[in-house]
């Protein structure tokens, strides 16, 4: 099981999902320094298939244009690394796997910076039926913990966004 290293209980996954299928939404990721968490915790949850459309797992620089749709002079300008990349990421899990809500997240696991932005930078994207946000967020801790961490923060803004 997945939930647990991330600082989620299952009962909270499974709170978010039941609240997705009872609206009748789904949902679906782009995740780049997560490649893949956020997916696997929501689909620890026996019934996800209700409401997981999919995800991209958009680690490399090139996938994030090609396969999420991120704007390529985005990344020339900012980096892999920004908040509109976070943005841009939620927004083409939505188009490319036909989801109500899209998670997009991007930011630097560490131990080294990544283009000038340091290790624990997070951001996360969310996009749904009342448009786009970008939560961004700075996270101590080593590669595992960053990543952990951003999976449990992505997972509590989308649960608040779905209040």
């Amino acid at each position: 099981m997945i939930v647990e290293p991330v600082g989620l209980s299952l009962s909270q996954v499974a709170d978010l999902v039941d609240a997705l299928r009872q609206r009748g939404e789904t949902v679906a990721t782009a995740e780049s320094l997560t490649a893949g968490l956020v997916a696997a915790v929501l689909t620890d949850v026996p019934g996800a298939s209700d409401v997981v459309r999919g995800g991209l797992i958009v680690y490399a620089t090139d996938l994030k244009a090609e396969l999420a749709g991120v704007d390529r002079d985005v990344l020339a300008a900012h980096g892999a690394v920004h908040p509109r990349v976070a943005e841009m990421l939620a927004e083409g899990a939505c188009v490319r796997c036909r989801a109500h809500w899209g998670i997009g997240l991007t930011g630097v696991a560490g131990p080294d910076p990544q283009d000038g932005v340091p290790p624990g930078t997070v951001h996360l994207g969310f996009a749904g039926p009342r448009g786009v946000t970008v939560r961004s967020v700075r996270l101590d801790g080593d590669r595992h913990a960053v990543r952990a961490a951003a999976v449990r923060v992505a997972l509590e803004h989308f649960a608040g966004l779905l209040r």
